[in-house]
């Protein structure tokens, strides 16, 4: 086993914490106050391959594999948490055309989405179907040449701003093989969006529920193959998943990184805290937990690079652990500020906000038990 990244990761590395630094750092706590969605800044990570990160050379894409998003990821949600996620949202979308889509689909949205021309959203929660998201009741019904969609999605990042949605819908019977895989474009008629959600965190990114009525889409917009669309979209979320867990090592690490920092100034009984040995002993923990969620994260990572058989369990159990242990890690730093955690001057209470809903996300942690469970008993 070689821990080690090779010349070619740690450029990436490099490359991806620079423009983190730059870029995204010294704007994240105004994003976060003023709920700003920075497109702009979003698209300059396009020029540098950040958007197409696993996507293929023929439209775009960097071809990379998924330790190196991982990389990337981590180093991007250092600067800013909220961010990273949907630019992870964004690849996963992109990806699942790249690798699903007729030539005809991908030429005509991999190379704008590559680019971030063009925005995409992923699209499979609705507000009855959330862990049980192969229950969901998004209808699409064959017209001539075209899908007539009614149904809704709930909590779906980009909603309103995204110029691409990529949709699970149900064109056949009840189950997982009743679920197909749209991409519907901003602008088709029926397609609309609900109110913008009022959020604990990732305030810098739009949330809403995507709402069809009617809405006809060419039945070129297939994704693959009918009845396949839930198989496209679980493959989406091994990746995904990854991403999450690889956004909360970002997060914890600027967090941990904040706590060393206070505790070596912070003075109190005539000396500075962190020569207190309860709080070395805490700080060590924080920075075990969080190495080892980094190579829980890299295993997984490496699962889906080699196609491994077992690489969906792997996937659920990294982001089981990251996003659990890289929450605990953060809120620890907010509690060794003290009063000043609380306060938004640090950007520990940020970090809270932000890590706390990827314990939710592509995938609650308890289904990510489920599945790991369900892998152990086969």
């Amino acid at each position: 086993m070689d821990f080690a990244l090779t010349d070619d990761q740690r450029a990436i590395q490099d490359a991806a914490r620079a423009f983190a630094e730059a870029e995204l750092a010294p704007h994240s706590a105004r994003w976060d106050e003023d709920k700003h969605f920075p497109v702009e800044v979003m698209k300059q990570a396009a020029e540098m391959g950040f958007c197409g990160i696993y996507t293929g050379e023929e439209h775009g894409g960097m071809a990379l594999g998924r330790v190196e998003a991982a990389v990337i990821f981590e180093e991007l949600s250092r600067g800013d948490v909220a961010t990273a996620a949907f630019i992870s949202i964004h690849n996963m979308a992109t990806w699942m055309i790249d690798r699903f889509g007729s030539d005809d689909l991908r030429g005509r949205f991999v190379p704008s989405l590559v680019g971030m021309e063009k925005i995409a959203s992923y699209c499979l929660t609705e507000p009855g179907s959330g862990s049980d998201a192969a229950a969901l009741r998004t209808t699409a019904v064959r017209d001539g040449g075209h899908y007539v969609l009614n149904g809704s999605k709930a909590f779906i990042s980009g909603a309103g701003t995204s110029d691409v949605y990529v949709v699970m819908v149900r064109t056949g019977g009840e189950g997982a093989k009743g679920v197909s895989a749209i991409v519907v474009e901003a602008g088709t008629p029926g397609l609309s969006f609900g109110a913008q959600e009022r959020k604990m965190g990732w305030n810098a990114q739009p949330t809403a529920i995507v709402q069809f009525d009617d809405c006809r889409v060419p039945v070129a917009n297939l994704l693959g193959e009918e009845g396949a669309g839930f198989r496209y979209a679980m493959a989406g979320l091994d990746g995904g998943r990854l991403n999450i867990a690889a956004c909360s090592l970002g997060g914890a690490r600027l967090a941990l990184e904040t706590a060393q920092d206070y505790v070596a100034t912070r003075k109190q009984f005539g000396r500075p805290i962190g020569e207190f040995q309860a709080l070395q002993f805490r700080l060590a923990d924080m920075a075990t937990d969080l190495e080892a969620a980094r190579l829980m994260v890299l295993r997984g990572a490496w699962a889906i690079d080699a196609d491994h058989p077992e690489k969906t369990k792997w996937c659920a159990m990294a982001k089981r652990m990251a996003t659990d242990a890289c929450f605990q890690i953060a809120d620890e730093a907010l509690q060794l500020h003290g009063g000043y955690g609380y306060l938004k001057d640090y950007p520990l209470e940020r970090i809270v906000r932000d890590l706390r809903v990827h314990r939710i996300l592509e995938g609650t942690n308890e289904i990510m038990r489920v599945i790991v469970a369900r892998e152990m008993t086969k």
